[in-house]
């Protein structure tokens, strides 16, 4: 097995869990890109040197080979370059998504398929099962506070099959206390919490760096056309945004759509925000092979979105429409829809289209 270690604390437990099952293995963390090429800290990303030295250091403690896989021109074409993209164009991109999809699965897979092993080992907390039909299905994690069924929903059968979960039985305090058994260097590392590449969450700071475009003013606006004030440009702005507008109202505004081609960001009230209704594309199914007839599922539409009841459709171009029961708040073009039937991921895809008839 190919343990995928980043140095923090649940990749490590995961490697200590997986050799003591009797696998032979290897650990490797991937080196996703140059902190200096993107200006950011080298201490500020999972790729910094420290977090590198401590999947070595656990590595020697556990007495198995430790590698660093360089997939940095691989993520700056299917990360980085689509991030940036979908924020110039209106939508609000989940690079974890994109990450786990181009790089933690299918170049590292691959990579295991060359050097003849098995399986690629995570510290993911989300289970796999094998139902009778011979078919896997991707399940929640024990601990629904560390859940990331949601991330993962694009993993095919193959993946499924070569991909081993060992945290997913466990509570994420069962972690701790096994990192801190074992005298791991990272035991009481914090869990990273943005996105990778833009550790300081100044999306829109990034993006300018990184493209060497400055963003282009635009005016606010109603949906009816009134002008509320002149915007930064719509990379600082997603669905459901009230903070940091810079307009002065009687009642508090957000940001309810994003028009792409008139360079416009509309204003509306808390209401505005609510729709029943959307259309994702790049589908991929997990515990079924086609959406045959209108399906009873439970659906999320970001992270930390508590899924909600509601109807799928496929529609005939491959697309699937999902209607929920009562509207929901935000729902936002390049997040990603993830739905549920019990504990159980049918399968997502990528939000096109809100508030759909």
């Amino acid at each position: 097995a190919i343990i995928a270690m980043s140095g923090g604390v649940d990749s490590s437990v995961a490697a200590l869990l997986i050799k003591k099952s009797g696998f032979e293995c290897i650990g490797a963390t991937m080196k996703l890109f140059s902190n200096e090429n993107i200006n950011i800290s080298r201490e500020k990303s999972c790729c910094s040197l420290s977090d590198v030295e401590d999947a070595k250091s656990v590595c020697l403690k556990l007495d198995i080979p430790h590698y660093v896989f360089n997939f940095s021109d691989k993520f700056d074409e299917c990360v980085i370059n689509k991030f940036v993209s979908a924020y110039l164009t209106g939508s609000t991109p989940n690079p974890c998504i994109e990450c786990n999809r181009s790089l933690k699965f299918d170049k590292m897979i691959l990579r295991m398929k060359e050097l003849g092993f098995d399986y690629v080992v995570t510290g993911h907390y989300v289970q796999v099962e094998k139902n009778n039909n011979g078919r896997y299905l991707l399940k929640k994690a024990k601990d629904l506070s560390k859940d990331q069924s949601y991330v993962l929903y694009m993993l095919s059968q193959e993946q499924l099959k070569h991909t081993l979960f060992p945290l997913g039985s466990l509570l994420k305090s069962e972690v701790r206390e096994i990192a801190e058994q074992n005298s791991f260097v990272n035991s009481a590392k914090h869990d990273s919490q943005d996105i990778c590449f833009v550790p300081d969450g100044k999306y829109s700071d990034f993006i300018e760096k990184y493209t060497g475009i400055s963003s282009k003013p635009g005016n606010f606006i109603s949906k009816d056309g009134h002008i509320f004030g002149t915007h930064k440009g719509i990379s600082h702005y997603t669905i459901g945004q009230r903070k940091g507008l810079g307009i002065s109202y009687s009642s508090p505004l957000y940001v309810t759509d994003i028009k792409m081609d008139t360079n416009e960001v509309v204003l509306g009230t808390e209401a505005d925000l609510y729709t029943d209704s959307l259309i994702a594309d790049n589908v991929n199914l997990i515990s079924i092979d086609a959406i045959e007839k209108p399906m009873r599922i439970k659906a999320k539409v970001r992270y930390r979105h508590s899924e909600q009841p509601a109807t799928v459709t496929s529609l005939p171009d491959g697309k699937i429409y999902v209607k929920f029961d009562e509207p929901q708040r935000a729902i936002t073009k390049g997040q990603a829809v993830v739905m549920y039937d019990g504990d159980v991921v049918v399968g997502g895809g990528t939000i096109i289209k809100a508030g759909v008839k």
